[in-house]
Protein backbone atom coordinates (compact mmCIF):
# COMPACT_ATOMS: atom_id res chain seq x y z
CA UNK A 1 0.00 0.00 0.00
CA UNK A 2 1.30 2.70 -1.32
CA UNK A 3 0.21 4.91 1.37
CA UNK A 4 2.58 2.96 4.57
CA UNK A 5 5.40 3.35 2.30
CA UNK A 6 8.26 2.87 4.84
CA UNK A 7 11.51 3.58 2.89
CA UNK A 8 12.95 6.18 5.35
CA UNK A 9 13.34 9.89 4.60
CA UNK A 10 14.82 13.01 6.12
CA UNK A 11 11.87 14.98 7.54
CA UNK A 12 11.84 18.61 7.91
CA UNK A 13 11.80 20.21 11.43
CA UNK A 14 9.82 23.36 12.68
CA UNK A 15 10.60 25.46 15.17
CA UNK A 16 7.72 26.34 17.35
CA UNK A 17 6.97 29.56 18.35
CA UNK A 18 5.04 31.41 19.98
CA UNK A 19 1.50 30.10 19.45
CA UNK A 20 -1.34 32.27 21.68
CA UNK A 21 -1.56 35.11 18.89
CA UNK A 22 -2.83 32.37 16.11
CA UNK A 23 -4.84 30.36 18.62
CA UNK A 24 -6.59 33.20 20.05
CA UNK A 25 -10.24 32.69 18.97
CA UNK A 26 -10.43 29.70 17.63
CA UNK A 27 -13.03 27.63 16.81
CA UNK A 28 -13.82 24.22 17.43
CA UNK A 29 -16.96 21.49 15.79
CA UNK A 30 -19.34 19.52 17.63
CA UNK A 31 -22.26 17.00 16.44
CA UNK A 32 -24.96 16.71 18.61
CA UNK A 33 -24.23 13.07 19.61
CA UNK A 34 -20.32 14.14 20.44
CA UNK A 35 -21.46 17.57 22.60
CA UNK A 36 -23.59 15.13 24.28
CA UNK A 37 -20.26 13.61 25.98
CA UNK A 38 -19.37 16.98 27.75
CA UNK A 39 -20.94 17.90 30.85
CA UNK A 40 -20.10 21.24 30.39
CA UNK A 41 -18.13 23.50 28.51
CA UNK A 42 -17.24 26.19 30.53
CA UNK A 43 -14.95 23.09 31.49
CA UNK A 44 -12.99 23.07 28.46
CA UNK A 45 -13.39 26.21 25.84
CA UNK A 46 -12.38 29.42 26.57
CA UNK A 47 -15.65 32.09 27.31
CA UNK A 48 -17.01 32.90 23.85
CA UNK A 49 -15.79 30.33 21.42
CA UNK A 50 -17.86 30.14 18.57
CA UNK A 51 -18.57 25.89 18.65
CA UNK A 52 -19.95 25.36 14.81
CA UNK A 53 -22.68 22.26 15.14
CA UNK A 54 -22.02 19.73 12.30
CA UNK A 55 -25.32 18.74 10.51
CA UNK A 56 -24.56 15.11 9.03
CA UNK A 57 -27.80 13.53 6.99
CA UNK A 58 -30.29 12.21 9.06
CA UNK A 59 -29.99 14.07 12.43
CA UNK A 60 -32.90 15.67 13.43
CA UNK A 61 -32.98 19.08 13.30
CA UNK A 62 -34.76 19.02 16.55
CA UNK A 63 -31.13 17.03 18.00
CA UNK A 64 -29.02 20.51 16.27
CA UNK A 65 -32.03 22.87 17.63
CA UNK A 66 -31.93 21.67 21.03
CA UNK A 67 -27.10 21.39 21.05
CA UNK A 68 -27.16 25.16 19.93
CA UNK A 69 -29.75 26.10 22.76
CA UNK A 70 -27.30 24.08 25.52
CA UNK A 71 -24.24 26.14 23.58
CA UNK A 72 -25.81 29.37 23.94
CA UNK A 73 -26.32 28.98 27.75
CA UNK A 74 -23.42 28.11 28.30
CA UNK A 75 -21.86 31.14 27.27
CA UNK A 76 -21.25 30.13 23.92
CA UNK A 77 -21.88 31.40 20.27
CA UNK A 78 -23.41 28.23 18.46
CA UNK A 79 -22.95 28.48 14.81
CA UNK A 80 -24.97 25.43 12.82
CA UNK A 81 -24.18 23.88 9.47
CA UNK A 82 -26.56 24.13 6.50
CA UNK A 83 -25.87 21.53 4.59
CA UNK A 84 -27.48 22.75 0.74
CA UNK A 85 -27.96 18.56 -0.53
CA UNK A 86 -29.86 17.78 2.72
CA UNK A 87 -32.17 20.64 2.73
CA UNK A 88 -35.76 19.15 1.13
CA UNK A 89 -36.91 23.07 -0.02
CA UNK A 90 -36.92 26.82 0.72
CA UNK A 91 -39.67 26.14 3.61
CA UNK A 92 -37.70 23.50 5.27
CA UNK A 93 -34.76 26.06 5.06
CA UNK A 94 -36.62 28.66 6.89
CA UNK A 95 -38.64 26.40 9.39
CA UNK A 96 -34.47 25.55 10.37
CA UNK A 97 -33.74 29.41 10.20
CA UNK A 98 -36.88 30.45 12.59
CA UNK A 99 -36.03 27.44 14.60
CA UNK A 100 -32.44 28.12 15.54
CA UNK A 101 -33.40 32.13 16.00
CA UNK A 102 -36.52 31.43 18.07
CA UNK A 103 -35.17 28.72 20.50
CA UNK A 104 -31.73 29.01 20.79
CA UNK A 105 -30.96 32.69 19.64
CA UNK A 106 -28.79 31.63 17.07
CA UNK A 107 -27.84 34.69 14.53
CA UNK A 108 -24.50 32.81 12.29
CA UNK A 109 -24.55 30.46 10.01
CA UNK A 110 -21.52 27.78 8.08
CA UNK A 111 -23.25 27.26 4.37
CA UNK A 112 -21.65 24.51 2.70
CA UNK A 113 -22.86 22.20 -0.23
CA UNK A 114 -22.80 18.53 2.23
CA UNK A 115 -20.79 15.82 1.56
CA UNK A 116 -23.26 13.24 0.43
CA UNK A 117 -23.92 11.49 -2.84
CA UNK A 118 -26.39 13.45 -4.10
CA UNK A 119 -28.96 16.31 -3.44
CA UNK A 120 -32.29 15.91 -1.67
CA UNK A 121 -34.43 18.27 -2.64
CA UNK A 122 -34.06 22.23 -4.26
CA UNK A 123 -30.66 22.90 -3.10
CA UNK A 124 -26.86 21.84 -4.35
CA UNK A 125 -24.74 24.40 -3.26
CA UNK A 126 -24.42 27.27 -0.44
CA UNK A 127 -24.81 30.00 -3.29
CA UNK A 128 -28.39 28.88 -3.84
CA UNK A 129 -28.97 29.16 -0.39
CA UNK A 130 -27.57 32.59 0.01
CA UNK A 131 -29.91 33.50 -2.80
CA UNK A 132 -32.48 32.90 -0.77
CA UNK A 133 -32.25 35.46 1.15
CA UNK A 134 -33.86 34.21 3.70
CA UNK A 135 -30.76 34.27 6.15
CA UNK A 136 -30.53 38.48 5.69
CA UNK A 137 -34.21 38.61 6.61
CA UNK A 138 -33.96 36.29 9.57
CA UNK A 139 -31.27 38.66 11.16
CA UNK A 140 -28.40 36.68 10.55
CA UNK A 141 -25.00 38.73 10.86
CA UNK A 142 -22.21 36.18 10.24
CA UNK A 143 -22.56 33.45 7.12
CA UNK A 144 -19.37 31.62 7.01
CA UNK A 145 -18.50 29.21 3.51
CA UNK A 146 -16.44 26.26 2.67
CA UNK A 147 -12.61 26.38 1.55
CA UNK A 148 -10.36 23.62 -0.01
CA UNK A 149 -6.96 24.46 0.44
CA UNK A 150 -6.46 21.12 -1.62
CA UNK A 151 -9.32 20.89 -3.94
CA UNK A 152 -12.14 18.72 -3.42
CA UNK A 153 -12.92 16.02 -5.91
CA UNK A 154 -16.58 16.09 -4.69
CA UNK A 155 -16.70 19.38 -6.21
CA UNK A 156 -14.34 19.33 -9.24
CA UNK A 157 -13.69 15.25 -9.93
CA UNK A 158 -10.87 16.26 -12.70
CA UNK A 159 -8.81 17.56 -9.90
CA UNK A 160 -9.03 20.64 -10.85
CA UNK A 161 -9.84 24.13 -8.79
CA UNK A 162 -12.26 25.36 -11.49
CA UNK A 163 -15.38 25.05 -9.61
CA UNK A 164 -14.00 26.18 -6.21
CA UNK A 165 -12.22 28.95 -7.02
CA UNK A 166 -15.12 30.15 -9.09
CA UNK A 167 -17.42 29.82 -6.11
CA UNK A 168 -15.00 31.48 -3.66
CA UNK A 169 -15.38 34.32 -6.25
CA UNK A 170 -18.97 34.32 -6.27
CA UNK A 171 -19.00 34.13 -2.25
CA UNK A 172 -16.41 37.58 -2.76
CA UNK A 173 -19.18 39.47 -4.55
CA UNK A 174 -22.26 38.48 -2.81
CA UNK A 175 -20.17 39.65 0.71
CA UNK A 176 -19.54 43.10 -1.14
CA UNK A 177 -22.81 43.49 -2.09
CA UNK A 178 -24.97 42.57 0.98
CA UNK A 179 -24.10 43.87 4.44
CA UNK A 180 -22.89 40.21 5.45
CA UNK A 181 -19.97 39.14 7.57
CA UNK A 182 -18.39 36.41 5.91
CA UNK A 183 -15.51 33.98 6.14
CA UNK A 184 -14.12 30.93 4.78
CA UNK A 185 -13.57 28.21 6.92
CA UNK A 186 -11.36 25.14 5.62
CA UNK A 187 -11.36 21.42 5.46
CA UNK A 188 -8.59 20.20 7.61
CA UNK A 189 -4.92 20.08 6.11
CA UNK A 190 -1.77 18.74 7.72
CA UNK A 191 0.92 20.62 5.32
CA UNK A 192 2.02 24.02 6.35
CA UNK A 193 3.36 24.60 2.63
CA UNK A 194 0.09 24.41 0.47
CA UNK A 195 -2.11 26.27 3.23
CA UNK A 196 0.41 29.19 2.52
CA UNK A 197 -0.10 28.74 -1.43
CA UNK A 198 -3.36 28.68 -1.42
CA UNK A 199 -3.81 31.74 0.81
CA UNK A 200 -1.95 33.53 -0.99
CA UNK A 201 -3.48 32.49 -4.14
CA UNK A 202 -7.08 33.56 -3.10
CA UNK A 203 -5.26 37.38 -2.22
CA UNK A 204 -4.25 37.40 -5.34
CA UNK A 205 -7.30 36.65 -7.30
CA UNK A 206 -8.98 39.16 -5.48
CA UNK A 207 -10.43 37.53 -2.77
CA UNK A 208 -10.28 39.23 0.29
CA UNK A 209 -12.29 37.70 2.79
CA UNK A 210 -10.68 36.14 5.98
CA UNK A 211 -9.78 32.81 6.13
CA UNK A 212 -10.59 30.07 9.33
CA UNK A 213 -7.90 27.63 9.04
CA UNK A 214 -9.27 23.64 9.50
CA UNK A 215 -6.43 21.94 11.47
CA UNK A 216 -7.12 18.49 13.03
CA UNK A 217 -6.70 18.09 16.70
CA UNK A 218 -4.95 15.06 18.66
CA UNK A 219 -5.98 12.00 17.09
CA UNK A 220 -3.91 8.64 16.36
CA UNK A 221 -2.52 8.38 13.19
CA UNK A 222 -5.34 5.51 11.90
CA UNK A 223 -8.46 7.74 12.52
CA UNK A 224 -6.60 10.79 10.98
CA UNK A 225 -5.62 8.64 7.48
CA UNK A 226 -8.96 7.52 7.85
CA UNK A 227 -10.92 10.77 7.80
CA UNK A 228 -8.05 12.17 5.53
CA UNK A 229 -9.09 10.01 2.90
CA UNK A 230 -13.36 9.87 3.78
CA UNK A 231 -12.99 13.71 2.51
CA UNK A 232 -10.45 13.83 -0.06
CA UNK A 233 -7.74 14.93 1.71
CA UNK A 234 -4.80 14.57 -1.22
CA UNK A 235 -1.15 16.21 -0.61
CA UNK A 236 -1.57 16.50 3.10
CA UNK A 237 -1.46 12.63 2.99
CA UNK A 238 1.81 12.93 2.78
CA UNK A 239 2.64 14.51 6.20
CA UNK A 240 1.06 11.21 7.36
CA UNK A 241 2.76 9.17 5.51
CA UNK A 242 6.06 10.58 6.58
CA UNK A 243 5.07 10.15 10.44
CA UNK A 244 3.85 6.38 9.44
CA UNK A 245 8.11 6.05 8.49
CA UNK A 246 9.08 7.27 11.76
CA UNK A 247 8.88 4.20 14.16
CA UNK A 248 9.21 6.29 16.95
CA UNK A 249 5.98 8.43 16.31
CA UNK A 250 3.91 5.75 14.59
CA UNK A 251 2.03 5.04 18.05
CA UNK A 252 2.23 8.28 19.12
CA UNK A 253 -1.29 10.66 18.91
CA UNK A 254 -0.34 13.21 16.19
CA UNK A 255 -0.60 16.48 17.48
CA UNK A 256 -0.75 19.89 15.41
CA UNK A 257 1.99 21.59 16.96
CA UNK A 258 4.24 21.80 13.95
CA UNK A 259 1.84 22.66 11.06
CA UNK A 260 0.27 25.66 13.66
CA UNK A 261 3.92 26.84 14.19
CA UNK A 262 4.67 27.09 11.05
CA UNK A 263 1.36 29.22 9.88
CA UNK A 264 2.17 30.89 12.91
CA UNK A 265 5.42 31.95 12.16
CA UNK A 266 4.45 32.45 8.86
CA UNK A 267 1.65 34.81 10.27
CA UNK A 268 4.10 36.63 12.43
CA UNK A 269 6.53 37.66 9.07
CA UNK A 270 3.43 38.79 6.77
CA UNK A 271 0.61 40.24 9.33
CA UNK A 272 -1.49 40.50 6.01
CA UNK A 273 -1.46 36.91 5.67
CA UNK A 274 -5.02 36.15 4.82
CA UNK A 275 -5.53 33.18 7.61
CA UNK A 276 -7.30 35.21 10.49
CA UNK A 277 -8.70 32.12 13.00
CA UNK A 278 -8.13 28.54 13.46
CA UNK A 279 -10.75 26.12 13.03
CA UNK A 280 -10.38 22.76 14.79
CA UNK A 281 -11.69 19.33 13.59
CA UNK A 282 -11.53 17.17 16.99
CA UNK A 283 -10.98 14.21 15.14
CA UNK A 284 -9.56 12.37 18.11
CA UNK A 285 -12.18 13.45 20.78
CA UNK A 286 -12.85 17.18 21.78
CA UNK A 287 -11.54 16.46 25.07
CA UNK A 288 -8.08 15.93 24.08
CA UNK A 289 -8.45 18.98 21.27
CA UNK A 290 -9.67 21.20 23.99
CA UNK A 291 -6.68 20.40 26.35
CA UNK A 292 -4.05 20.42 23.42
CA UNK A 293 -5.23 24.01 23.33
CA UNK A 294 -5.14 24.52 26.92
CA UNK A 295 -1.71 23.64 27.28
CA UNK A 296 -0.41 25.39 24.24
CA UNK A 297 -2.09 28.18 23.60
CA UNK A 298 -1.90 29.99 26.80
CA UNK A 299 -4.15 32.43 28.14
CA UNK A 300 -5.80 32.50 25.25
CA UNK A 301 -6.54 28.48 25.12
CA UNK A 302 -7.50 29.00 29.47
CA UNK A 303 -11.15 27.76 29.55
CA UNK A 304 -13.85 29.87 30.91
CA UNK A 305 -14.11 27.93 34.26
CA UNK A 306 -11.15 28.53 34.59
CA UNK A 307 -10.94 32.28 33.79
CA UNK A 308 -14.47 32.91 35.81
CA UNK A 309 -12.68 31.04 39.19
Amino acid sequence: MALLNFKRREEPTVAHGDLEPFLSGYSIEVMPRTAEKVEDFRAILPRGTRVYIAHLDGTPIEDMVATAKRIRAEGFDPMPHFPARIIADEATLGDWIARYQGEAGVDQALLLAGGIGGQKGEFHSSMQLLETGLFDKAGFTRLHVAGHPEGSKDIDPDGSRTNVDAALKWKQEFSERTDAEMAIVTQFAFDAGPIIDWASDLRAAGIGLPVHIGIAGPAKLQTLIKFAIACGVGPSLKVLQRRAMDVSKLLLPYEPTDVLSALAAHKAAHPDFAIDQVHIFPLGGIKSATQWVTDNAGAAGRPAAISQG
